[in-house]
C-alpha cells in the first residue's frame, strides 16, 4: 500500500494585534523554510517587542507579506568566546589609540540602517532591510530598545551595526563597512560594551562562515530561548560607549591604565 507524503503545514496568518503561535511550531528543515512561523501581522513597537521576547524576528523580501522566524538552532555569539584575531587585534589597537578614530553608540541609528540597507551580500539581489522594517526599528530605537553602534574615522562614519536590546538580552541584525574591518570594529566595540555591562551572548540569529569565524555557534533553541528571557529580566545599561571599555577585550594592549 502507497504511503502518502505528509501534508506541507500552514503557515498561520497574523491580524495586526494577534499573538504569535508557539515558537514549537515553526517549520523544520523538510519545509525549505527552517524556522519559519507566520506571517502577516504589523511592525509596530509593541509587537516587535512580543517577538523578540520570544525569540522572534521578522525578515521577508520585497513583495513578501511580514515574516516571522525563528529557527532552530540558533546562533548565538557567547561574549566571552568572541574570537580576536590576530589582524584584527591589530586593528583594534591602532584605531583605539589614534585621536582620529572614535567608537559611537546612537549616533545616527536611521542612518546605519540605511547603510546596511545599502550594502548588498555578494550575489544577493536585494536587501531585506526595506523602507517598513527601517521604519519600524527607527521607532524601536526611539522607544529605547534599538541601537546603532558606529565606527567612526576622520569624521566619518565607515561601518557599523544596530541591534535590538531588551534588558541584558541584546540581537544583533546587520552590518555595513565602507572600510575594511570597519564592522568588525564594531561588533568588537559591542562584545566589550557587553562584558562589562554582564551582557553574556549576543544573538546571531543564523549561521554563517563569518559569524562562526568570530566565534559564534549554534545554540538549541529552547537553551537561547531560557537564557535570553533570563537577560531580559535583568535591568539594561545606559547604551553609552567609554573607551575604557576597549580593556574588556584588549587587556595586554602596552600603555593600558
Amino acid at each position: 500500500m502507497l504511503r502518502r507524503r505528509p501534508a506541507r503545514p500552514t503557515l498561520p496568518w497574523l491580524e495586526p494585534g494577534d499573538p504569535f503561535p508557539p515558537v514549537q511550531q515553526a517549520w523544520d528543515m523538510d519545509t525549505g523554510a527552517p524556522g519559519l512561523l507566520a506571517s502577516g501581522g504589523a511592525l509596530d513597537v509593541q509587537t516587535l517587542l512580543q517577538a523578540y521576547r520570544q525569540g522572534i524576528f521578522p525578515w521577508f523580501s520585497a513583495g513578501q507579506p511580514v515574516l516571522w522566524w525563528s529557527p532552530d538552532p540558533r546562533m548565538v555569539l557567547q561574549v566571552g568566546r568572541f574570537r580576536l584575531h590576530r589582524s584584527l587585534r591589530k586593528t583594534l589597537q591602532k584605531f583605539r589609540s589614534s585621536p582620529h578614530c572614535e567608537l559611537r553608540f546612537n549616533h545616527g541609528f536611521a542612518d546605519v540602517m540605511r547603510a546596511c540597507a545599502e550594502s548588498r551580500r555578494r550575489g544577493a539581489p536585494g536587501t531585506w532591510i526595506l523602507p517598513p522594517m527601517q521604519a519600524a526599528y527607527t521607532a524601536l530605537h526611539a522607544a529605547g530598545h534599538a541601537h546603532s553602534v558606529e565606527t567612526w574615522i576622520d569624521g566619518q562614519r565607515v561601518g557599523g551595526l544596530y541591534c535590538v536590546a531588551i534588558g541584558r538580552a541584546v540581537f544583533g541584525e546587520s552590518m555595513f563597512s565602507l572600510q575594511p574591518d570597519a564592522s568588525k570594529i564594531a561588533l568588537a566595540g559591542l562584545v566589550a560594551f557587553c562584558r562589562v555591562h554582564g551582557i553574556p551572548q549576543i544573538d546571531c540569529q543564523q549561521n554563517t562562515p563569518h559569524l562562526a569565524s568570530l566565534g559564534a555557534a549554534e545554540m538549541d533553541r529552547a537553551e537561547f530561548l531560557a537564557r535570553s528571557q533570563a537577560a531580559q529580566a535583568e535591568a539594561g545599561p545606559a547604551w553609552q560607549f567609554d573607551p575604557l571599555y576597549w580593556h574588556a577585550i584588549l587587556p595586554d594592549t602596552p600603555g593600558d591604565p
